[in-house]
């Protein structure tokens, strides 16, 4: 913890000290370092505009921190980076739905999804919690104002199966299974109820994996750090020597980094698993792997 601490404390000088000054922009207008912490503080001084640090600015601050760290684990978010629905949610929410009345059309399922998925979940503090049935209950007869228990179970089975997924990247498999090979260790992250795990049996991938850190079985959810911390402990390496890949820029970039973790986004810094060498090509450097 002394490490995240360590971060975080730098984060926020850099975000409302006077050196904010010199990485800012003018107008007294500084760059932070992409964390939670470092919003928070931004927002507590009263810097009304934020703009995240480029890669490089990033990793240079990180190795004034923590000097040159090789990486020794790779972490990974589940939903949107390794895995992507092979279908619209909206166009399956409507074609199971037709058979129990559901008639919104898909623009208004995404509509309602949104909405609803965006409001605080106050029957807990988690909103995958076990099997995560009560919230997806919600969301579903939210979105589609059908609360038909059959409809419900007939599409919560449905993204239990590897038909409902598919891999955002082709080349993973080799990817993860060269990583490991040449010793880099690998760890799921993920906000999901406890439906992950089978469903990376069900596609054949959960053997790429050393760990898997799941909300709904650590009971904290992104972008806590905590759950970052755990996949850490799991795989037994210190936050600094592990990076994060991830699509969402607060759960995964600003959490990872709050947990002291290096992190890169999904889409932005990173756009596929694809292996060069002993290498994971990033958007503007590379980052070289033990071998």
């Amino acid at each position: 913890m002394a490490v995240a601490a360590r971060l975080r404390s730098a984060g926020a000088r850099l975000v409302v000290g006077p050196a904010a000054m010199a990485v800012g922009r003018g107008g007294g207008e500084g760059r932070w370092m992409g964390t939670a912490t470092a919003e928070a503080a931004g927002a507590a001084a009263g810097i009304a505009r934020w703009e995240p640090m480029g890669a490089r600015e990033y990793y240079d601050y990180r190795r004034a921190i923590y000097g040159d760290i090789t990486h020794k684990a790779i972490l990974v978010d589940a939903a949107g980076t390794l895995l992507a629905p092979t279908e619209p949610m909206a166009q399956v929410y409507r074609t199971i739905g037709e058979k129990y009345g559901v008639n919104y059309s898909e623009d208004e399922i995404l509509m309602r999804y949104r909405r609803a998925y965006a409001q605080p979940w106050g029957r807990s503090r988690l909103r995958y919690v076990d099997d995560g049935r009560p919230f997806w209950q919600h969301i579903v007869s939210s979105s589609t104002g059908c609360s038909d228990l059959q409809y419900f179970e007939e599409l919560y089975q449905y993204y239990t199966t590897a038909k409902a997924w598919r891999l955002c990247d082709p080349d993973a498999k080799y990817v993860f299974e060269a990583l490991r090979k040449a010793g880099v260790k690998t760890a799921v992250v993920s906000n999901f109820d406890t439906r992950l795990r089978p469903l990376l049996q069900a596609l054949n991938c959960d053997h790429w994996f050393d760990a898997v850190a799941v909300s709904a079985e650590v009971a904290v959810e992104k972008p806590n750090p905590t759950i970052f911390l755990k996949a850490c402990e799991f795989l037994g390496v210190k936050p600094e020597e592990a990076v994060h890949i991830g699509d969402d820029r607060r759960n995964d970039l600003w959490g990872a980094r709050d947990a002291g973790c290096d992190a890169w986004l999904w889409g932005s810094d990173v756009y596929s698993f694809k292996e060069k060498g002993s290498e994971l090509r990033c958007k503007e450097s590379f980052v070289r792997w033990v071998t």
